[in-house]
């Protein structure tokens, strides 16, 4: 992802749980805000501090309440597959994306993999309830199907493209 990241963005990332990805990307962007429903994955990542351009909120996914428009790129890692709504986060990351903006949705491609049924397993012990499951096919028709464009796969990460005004 950090090639595609620059000093003018400004990036909302979906479901970042404890930072993890939000520390190490946001110093190469405008503003970055680290999202995530549970309200309990916010307090950790605040507890790692938080840098000027860095700020972690609240927020569901599938009810955004950030204007149309507002954001250069959205990063969603590894989550859409454990939403049961994952259609609805989609139509959301396309509304606050500006034309031409990025996704960056890194998921798990469940259907593939010599190992995925004891990840799977071990998922579900851990009580992540897994909601849908794609291969690289399926996956990459959901992304096209709510207004993204395909730039580029590199392993199970997907960079896409916004195609304007698709959803509106």
């Amino acid at each position: 992802m950090r090639p595609h990241l620059n000093k003018d963005m400004e990036v909302l990332e979906l479901a970042c749980g404890s930072g993890q990805l939000s520390f190490n990307l946001s110093k190469h962007t405008k503003s970055w805000i680290g999202t995530d429903f549970s309200e309990q994955m916010i307090q950790e990542a605040k507890k790692r501090g938080e840098y000027e351009n860095l700020t972690f909120e609240t927020a569901d996914a599938v009810a955004l309440s950030y204007s149309y428009e507002k954001f250069d790129c959205v990063l969603i890692a590894n989550a859409l597959h454990i939403m049961p709504k994952p259609d609805e986060a989609m139509k959301e990351i396309y509304r606050v994306l500006k034309p031409n903006g990025t996704l960056f949705a890194p998921t798990f491609l469940w259907k593939e993999g010599k190992q995925r049924k004891m990840i799977k397993s071990l998922m579900s012990i851990l009580g992540f309830k897994m909601y849908q499951e794609w291969d690289k096919k399926e996956f990459e028709d959901f992304i096209k199907e709510y207004g993204f464009s395909v730039v580029e796969w590199n392993c199970a990460s997907i960079y896409a493209g916004k195609v304007p005004d698709i959803l509106s």
